[in-house]
């Protein structure tokens, strides 16, 4: 399938998934990038880069990361986006010279979150802590100015106290920074398919602000008659192609079945993030571990959840072509094993 993706859109196809299923799911993230640079070492310098991506989001730093590491090993990047390429999703999209939408497909704001060891602590959150949204900070102050009409300094000064009780102060200078650098790495990559100032910060606006909502979904006609992207829609063959590539992923790492150890008698990898291209085979984020079923001392079923790995493994599936049958217009192939497979 990547290689017939590969021969519609004329280019070298690289795959990035990473995984939403309940409790075992995975987000853009800085330890990507070495498993990027090997994909794109073998597949080299070529005229045009297809990235095949579906994700929910994650770190920002990386995600501009990755888009200048594509664009550095090609002439055109684009994106293609079989169902959901959020927050950080869309970054790198924005970074693209297209993006293939499908009918389903959904771009989400960019508006960051900001996550440290400062920020507050969920109640019995066995040490984890709350995202603080920057719109979400945006939205408070501008609640208190503009909806409760509060204009006096003292009273502002005592409101921005009061959030400082609950957000530490470092934070909440982090949120602001953080602000100013996504509109910024926003305005950089859109440089590569909007020429327009004026569409490039209406798209800002709408992608840091305007949307409401982190949630708020963007579907294709949005994103190409609303904001100005340049969006392209995929043939039918195309979309043949891209779907069945969706549903085998989904297949694999199961996106709509939440992980559920109740489920789970014995052992279990669970793959939750996919590096994969034809030259580079498939590098993969995996959990694994043992789950064990018993009843403690009073009778009561108990499960004890021992885990054994977590980290990227590599699996070589290179396929090499040996023959094109013309007659059926079908493609003859095989994998490398230790047999031919034909």
């Amino acid at each position: 399938m990547y290689r017939k993706l590969e021969k519609e859109y004329n280019s070298k196809v690289l795959v990035y998934i990473t995984s939403d299923r309940n409790n075992m799911g995975a987000q853009i993230a800085p330890d990507v990038i070495d498993f990027f640079i090997g994909h794109l070492d073998k597949i080299g310098i070529s005229k045009k880069i297809s990235l095949y991506l579906y994700t929910r989001g994650g770190d920002t730093a990386a995600a501009w990361n990755i888009v200048n590491l594509l664009r550095m090993y090609c002439d055109e990047l684009q994106v293609i986006v079989p169902h959901k390429a959020h927050s950080a999703g869309t970054i790198i999209s924005l970074g693209a010279n297209e993006i293939i939408m499908t009918k389903q497909a959904t771009l989400s704001p960019i508006d960051p979150s900001i996550n440290t060891a400062l920020n507050p602590s969920i109640p019995n959150g066995m040490g984890n802590t709350f995202p603080v949204s920057v719109e979400a900070v945006k939205g408070y102050l501008e609640f208190a100015k503009e909806e409760l009409a509060i204009k006096d300094d003292v009273a502002l000064s005592n409101i921005l106290i009061k959030l400082s009780d609950y957000v530490h102060p470092l934070v909440l200078g982090q949120v602001y920074r953080s602000r100013a650098q996504i509109q910024m790495l926003a305005e950089k990559l859109l440089q590569n398919q909007v020429t327009n100032k004026e569409i490039t910060k209406k798209i800002i606006a709408f992608l840091c602000s305007e949307s409401g909502s982190h949630d708020y979904t963007i579907n294709r006609r949005e994103a190409e008659n609303d904001l100005g992207l340049k969006v392209s829609k995929p043939t039918d063959v195309q979309y043949s192609i891209i779907k069945a590539i969706y549903d085998d992923i989904n297949n694999e790492l199961q996106f709509n079945k939440a992980f559920n150890l109740a489920e789970i008698n014995g052992a279990y990898a669970v793959r939750r993030c996919l590096v994969e291209s034809l030259k580079g085979g498939a590098d993969y984020f995996v959990t694994e571990g043992e789950c064990i079923h018993g009843q403690d001392t009073n009778g009561q079923h108990v499960v004890q959840n021992r885990a054994t790995f977590e980290g990227w493994r590599h699996e070589d599936k290179e396929i090499k072509v040996l023959e094109v049958n013309d007659l059926e217009n079908e493609e003859v192939y095989y994998e490398k094993s230790d047999e031919f497979q034909v």
